[in-house]
């Protein structure tokens, strides 16, 4: 058996100014040779010799760097195999990861009908990881049927909203071909993209793999696979049950539509075939396009790793640590998006997302060249997919031009306002904020604010922390008994002063500390605040909201 990886295919997009890495399978030893060209002349080739160790044993063969191009020819051969992948590019490529918010597909997004009317190709490419989460005959054939693919292909409706936008402006920008690996999956942990021993090296992550363990104790393969196969035929049922219903009532609220229909199962058992499972879509996805050269990889994730808060910061950075080892690049670049505001409205405010928020924060400053965009401000009433997707895919680029393509915005531009540092000081705190030197503005946001207060009659809660005299500021401060009271904010510059009349003694300030909140504040050129709290030493243990609706979107 030789094979090239499913993700070498014709129109490919080949990452420009770095050594290029082609690589695919084999079960013995082999001599293989790569042929870079255009127009009839080599531009790159290489030989190498590789030795077997199992039945798919990966064999690289690296190239040169390379400029950007276009109309080039790649070729491999080994004994009687040979293969010759046209029309290939060479650019910047960047892998779109996470779950269902980078999976949410362009044709369903908001701006979904002027961008798929464009008749410009944007120079945007697209390669979707085979979306399977067993390795079975069925894995493997459908893996074959992938390839790239092209503006001109009915395929772009289902390319990453996310992915394409950002791909859109750094193409403008950069002028050259610009090629997303699209490896998501919509309701996965973290957990799910890394190899075992990143989890189970630290007692507290090999919590994800002794759950699955406990879970499946004493089943078979065979059992797990058909218990799995079982709810999948009973979801697709319900599923069918599910769409009759929003037929005819479409806002029907999640509860509501259970009780006429029957509870729904979804993720389904824990299970060997459970695409859910710790290690499981790195196997079957991350590890059929590793190493595949790319500039960097853009993130949305964390809403399905928050039933453990506390432990996302090493997770995430467990998990960059993993595919940088696998990209054998140290320094690749993870540019993320931090949680938007969410909740729904069964739900009470257990203020989980809030430490998934920090402790991406947290990643951002203790991880080198990873960098993160706040969407606070783009989230939507109860709902865990926001439609808008333009604005992240853009605000994730904005930064890519700034820390890896040398960008000439100022960081005002690129980078949101973050706590730099805090004092409690003749009854204020005082906070300085970076990437806010034109100081701040304010909007308002009335239609956020009604729904929050409706979130919380339907608890039962009338009074709401961040609120003065009715008014929603977002700002609160803690008295020497632990408790918050709203406070006042004035705006001086990148100083923000922070008061209540009933603390004149604050002991922490925090802002944004909601699920689900207004957000008002602005740098003066209009990037949200980031949400913070002044008292991270202080562990807050969190209720987990139930589920309330699948983290996944239609394909």
């Amino acid at each position: 058996m030789f094979k090239t990886a499913a993700v070498f295919s014709n129109n490919c997009v080949l990452q420009r100014n770095k050594n290029i890495d082609i690589f695919g399978w084999c079960d013995s030893d082999v001599k293989v040779t790569v042929t870079l060209s255009k127009s009839g002349k080599n531009l790159a080739e290489n030989t190498a010799s590789i030795k077997a160790s199992g039945k798919e044993t990966k064999w690289i063969v690296t190239l040169p760097p390379q400029k950007a191009e276009t109309d080039c020819e790649l070729s491999v051969k080994c004994g009687d195999y040979e293969k010759t992948f046209r029309d290939v590019a060479i650019g910047e490529v960047w892998l779109c990861g996470g779950q269902s918010n980078m999976e949410f597909e362009l044709q369903n997004c908001k701006e979904a009908a002027a961008a798929l009317s464009e008749t410009k190709d944007p120079n945007v490419r697209f390669y979707y990881t085979n979306k399977i989460g067993w390795k079975d005959e069925a894995f493997y054939k459908a893996e074959e049927n992938t390839c790239w693919s092209k503006w001109d292909s009915d395929a772009r409706k289902a390319w990453s909203a996310v992915g394409y936008f950002f791909g859109r402006k750094l193409a403008s920008e950069l002028g050259c071909t610009v090629g997303l690996l699209g490896c998501n999956w919509g309701g996965t942990s973290c957990s799910a993209w890394m190899h075992e021993n990143y989890l189970k090296t630290d007692n507290e992550l090999n919590t994800y793999i002794e759950e699955q363990i406990e879970a499946t104790k004493g089943k078979s393969i065979e059992e797990q696979m058909k218990e799995y196969d079982d709810y999948l035929k009973r979801d697709a049922e319900w599923n069918v049950r599910a769409q009759k219903v929003y037929a005819v009532q479409p806002d029907i609220e999640w509860n509501a539509l259970q009780e006429k229909i029957g509870k729904n199962e979804w993720p389904g058992p824990k299970s060997c075939k459970n695409p859910y499972r710790p290690c499981g879509l790195y196997d079957t996805m991350l590890s059929r396009v590793s190493p595949y050269t790319m500039k960097g990889v853009i993130w949305y994730q964390g809403e399905s790793d928050d039933h453990k808060p506390n432990m996302y910061a090493k997770l995430f950075t467990r998990m960059i640590d993993n595919w940088r080892t696998d990209w054998n690049d140290d320094t690749l670049p993870f540019i993320f998006v931090q949680l938007t505001v969410n909740r729904y409205k069964a739900d009470k405010d257990f203020k989980h997302w809030c430490l998934i928020r920090e402790a991406q924060e947290k990643v951002s400053k203790t991880v080198a060249n990873t960098y993160m965009t706040v969407l606070m401000d783009e989230g939507a009433f109860n709902d865990i997919h926001p439609k808008q997707k333009q604005i992240v895919g853009e605000r994730l680029e904005a930064i890519a031009m700034k820390t890896q393509y040398d960008g000439k915005a100022s960081n005002e531009e690129s980078y949101n306002p973050t706590l730099k540092s805090a004092v409690s000081q003749n009854g204020k705190m005082i906070l300085t904020f970076d990437n806010a030197e034109n100081g701040f503005i304010t909007k308002e946001k009335p239609e956020e604010l009604a729904n929050l207060i409706a979130l919380e009659k339907i608890q039962g809660n009338e009074k709401i922390g961040a609120m003065v005299n009715g008014k929603w500021t977002g700002f609160e401060i803690q008295n020497d008994k632990g408790q918050w009271f709203g406070a006042l904010p004035v705006f001086n510059g990148n100083t923000i002063e922070v008061t209540s009349a009933e603390v004149p003694e604050p002991k922490a300030c925090r802002y944004n500390w909601y699920n689900y909140c207004p957000v008002t504040v602005y740098n003066k050129e209009g990037l949200p605040l980031a949400p913070f709290r002044t008292n991270k030493n202080e562990k807050l243990i969190t209720e987990h909201a139930a589920v309330q609706e699948k983290m996944t979107v239609a394909n």
